[in-house]
């Protein structure tokens, strides 16, 4: 059975977002360590880890991720902002390691008119700096599929193998297959053929041995879109039947897929737990 998780708030403390996950009937959660829209944070205080890693461990939670700041762009060809985003992302990496968690997810970053090649290969230089100044890290680096917006890599699957293919060091790397970015990147979901296709193109390009993790998201936008706006599960232009397949699909069994559906519909309803109910009810229905 896949493990449904969402991403939650740590106001109040991080360990908050491993008290709603629990209220939820989660099996694993997503978090911001820090603020997505800040460079720098103070660092984790001791007390704070501490009490971070007691929760998950009483909790149960599995494969526990942080999503780092949308500020980083190791792709830039910027050299200032690029070596203020590596210092940036080495600072995500260090705080998700404290937290003991599992996967970090990045987005591949914005090559801004330069050309995709050489935004490509600024992001695997930065990724094997990294790698190289913090051997020992266990947390592994997921590269997110983008919807494709702008300049924006990760929108087709092959700027993914890229990078997995270019850095010295790929053990710890593995890839955030988000379906609301996918789709509207182009690559077909709504039938089962679609569904087939979309995936065999993955396997194809990049390895389904790669896909560690899920971000469930319905597209406001049609397919081929290049524009990021998530929706409710099966109330978008994906609809709900490619979700069915996925929560039911044997290959992704045990992957986490956690929800960055929109919190709330347009009467204040608390949709986490719609969006669970229905991740839940799919898999029984089809399953029976």
């Amino acid at each position: 059975m896949p493990l449904f998780g969402a991403h939650l708030s740590v106001a109040g403390g991080l360990h908050k977002a491993v008290e709603a996950a629990v209220a939820l009937g989660c099996d694993t959660v997503q978090v911001f360590t820090k603020s997505p829209s800040a460079w720098h944070a103070a660092p984790l205080a001791e007390a704070t880890v501490d009490r971070f890693r007691a929760a998950c461990e009483s909790a149960g939670l599995e494969h526990l991720t942080a999503h780092d700041s949308y500020l980083i762009n190791l792709a830039s060809p910027d050299e200032p902002t690029r070596r203020r985003s590596i210092t940036a992302f080495r600072d995500e990496l260090l705080r998700a390691e404290a937290l003991g968690l599992s996967y970090l997810v990045t987005h591949p970053g914005a090559h801004l008119g330069s050309g995709e090649g050489h935004g490509i290969a600024r992001v695997v230089a930065a990724l094997d700096e990294v790698r190289r100044s913090c051997p020992a890290l266990r947390v592994r680096v997921l590269l997110e599929t983008t919807a494709g917006q702008g300049s924006c890599l990760g929108g087709r699957f092959e700027h993914l193998r890229a990078i997995l293919d270019g850095v010295t060091d790929r053990s710890w790397l593995g890839v955030c297959f988000d379906t609301c970015h996918v789709f509207a990147a182009g690559y077909p979901l709504r039938t089962d053929a679609d569904y087939s296709a979309t995936f065999a193109e993955f396997d194809r390009v990049i390895g389904l041995d790669e896909l560690k993790l899920f971000h469930l998201n319905d597209s406001v936008r049609e397919q081929g879109s290049r524009v990021d706006r998530h929706a409710a599960l099966g109330e978008g232009q994906i609809g709900p039947e490619a979700f069915r397949r996925l929560v039911n699909d044997p290959r992704f069994r045990n992957h986490p897929m956690i929800l960055e559906t929109p919190k709330e519909d347009e009467q204040g309803r608390e949709m986490d737990p719609v969006n669970l109910g229905r991740l839940r009810g799919w898999l029984v229905t089809a399953s029976g």
